[in-house]
């Protein structure tokens, strides 16, 4: 390994030695998550080397930054379709999640490059929105599995209070508060342990890469405020738009399955 940056096939092989613990972990308490762990292990290593490939073009000073943008639309139709298929009881939820995806990057692009706290490059479109889609889009599929799951569990309180005169926004209140509460959490949890506990991937990176670790802390703060935001940004939207979908317009409680969650 010739730099902290050249890590080498020897190098990748070698990281590969606590998922083996992890593979024996599992045979050895039959927790049958070995092929998931295969799977996971694989699909991330064709997936990040394609991706690496098509990065090597994109961000290179001659390809035209309109490829970049073409990325970060699919990236946010991809997050949407994602969220729908999480949790496919909330009608309209595809959109609703695009909705919620395309305010997110509006306003953090806005705030990253509008404010000059980023360049305009193929080099900062794409990884931006990577991380701030990508973020948000993990709350956004907790908030919509939850929503579903507790109005189902929760659906004789409901009822009760709609059937005392209150409107779905009022009889819903206390639950829609309840599920943005824990799809927020470890966002901010994340935030809060920060250089104590959790050492992000951005400054890490840059750090072995050689930059002043000072420089690469002010990178790395800007960025979490920038998913932080994002993430409160794109549960509000999804929760607020889902939990209209899940009441008729005459404020009745649409039939729900008890459980949402997929695997895959």
């Amino acid at each position: 390994m010739d730099s902290a940056g050249d890590i080498g096939v020897i190098g990748l092989a070698a990281s590969l030695v606590l998922v083996v613990v992890a593979f024996a972990i599992s045979l050895r308490l039959r927790l049958r998550l070995e092929r998931e762990l295969v799977v996971s292990v694989t699909r991330g290593l064709v997936q990040l080397l394609i991706v690496g490939a098509a990065l090597a073009i994109v961000i290179d000073p001659d390809t035209p930054l309109v490829w970049s943008w073409v990325w970060v639309v699919g990236i946010v139709v991809f997050a949407a379709a994602t969220v729908k298929r999480r949790a496919p009881a909330v009608p309209g939820l595809f959109w609703i999640g695009l909705l919620a995806n395309a305010v997110t990057g509006v306003v953090g692009f806005a705030v990253a490059f509008g404010l000059g706290i980023f360049p305009v490059q193929g080099r900062t479109i794409v990884p931006i929105a990577g991380m701030l889609i990508g973020n948000s889009m993990k709350s956004a599929i907790v908030v919509s599995e939850r929503l579903v799951e507790a109005l189902s569990e929760q659906r004789a309180e409901v009822e009760a209070r709609l059937a005392l005169g209150q409107p779905w926004v009022g009889a819903s209140r206390p639950i829609l508060r309840s599920v943005m509460r824990t799809a927020l959490s470890p966002q901010i949890e994340n935030t809060k342990a920060l250089g104590i506990v959790f050492l992000p991937g951005a400054m890490t990176g840059l750090i072995l890469a050689g930059v002043d670790p000072l420089d690469a802390v002010l990178v790395q703060l800007a960025l979490m405020y920038l998913i932080l935001g994002g993430v409160a940004t794109t549960t509000a939207v999804t929760a607020l738009g889902a939990v209209r979908r899940l009441f008729t317009s005459d404020h009745r409680l649409v039939a729900l399955p008890r459980s949402t969650r997929h695997t895959g």
